[in-house]
């Protein structure tokens, strides 16, 4: 497999998954998808206390499913590459419950930073990721990978920026250990334009089995 960094990237990577069709498309009851609380976020501590340790990276394999038990996802993935413009490709919307990876990148569970990115809605309703904002530090995400493994991860953060702002280098930056983003649209929304940013969820592989 032929790998890219994921720097190429550019800063509007998921803005084809933020037009939030389905709350343009309802009524004013209709709810917006949770935002992390300021709690959730990276802190400034060093060293990382108490976080679980690394497990040790696994060699490459691509994915093909996506379990994020505490928010009820369990969805298969596709391949996701970059769009002539060099913002990462989306999932078909019409296929809700569809999430996708960078395939030029690093594959979950490789040393390095994997990029697994969903919608949040279509214009039926809530999609896979949805519910992401609400994810907890500690939370266990499962990544079934084609070799017969199951990379774990557990999450250090879950953030949310807007999308002027995105850092970049953050996110889609180079890792030590094996590391994984999951990505869906966020932050404030408008009626004219959809959701104004990115959640992102930052997790770390902390163990692995057949």
């Amino acid at each position: 497999m032929r790998k890219f960094s994921n720097a190429l990237i550019g800063t509007v990577t998921v803005v084809a998954l933020c037009t939030g069709a389905w709350l343009l498309g309802s009524g004013p009851d209709t709810h917006a998808p949770p935002q992390p609380s300021a709690a959730q976020a990276h802190t400034a501590r060093t060293g990382q206390q108490g976080e679980r340790p690394a497990a040790p990276a696994l060699p490459p394999s691509p994915p093909d499913r996506i379990r994020i038990p505490s928010i009820r996802v369990n969805a298969p993935l596709m391949g996701l590459a970059l769009t002539p413009a060099g913002s990462l490709d989306v999932p078909p919307a019409a296929k809700p419950n569809l999430a996708g990876w960078y395939e030029a990148g690093t594959t979950p569970g490789e040393r390095g930073t994997a990029i697994v990115a969903g919608h949040v809605d279509n214009a039926d309703g809530p999609a896979v990721f949805y519910e992401l904002g609400a994810l907890k530090k500690g939370s266990t995400v499962e990544v079934d990978r084609r070799d017969g493994g199951v990379a774990v991860f557990t999450v250090d953060a879950v953030e949310v920026y807007e999308a002027k702002n995105f850092p970049d280098e953050k996110v889609y930056g180079a890792a030590a250990r094996p590391e994984l983003r999951v990505i869906t649209c966020g932050g404030g929304y408008s009626r004219s334009t959809g959701y104004q940013g990115n959640v992102v969820v930052f997790a770390h592989l902390t163990g692995s089995r057949q």
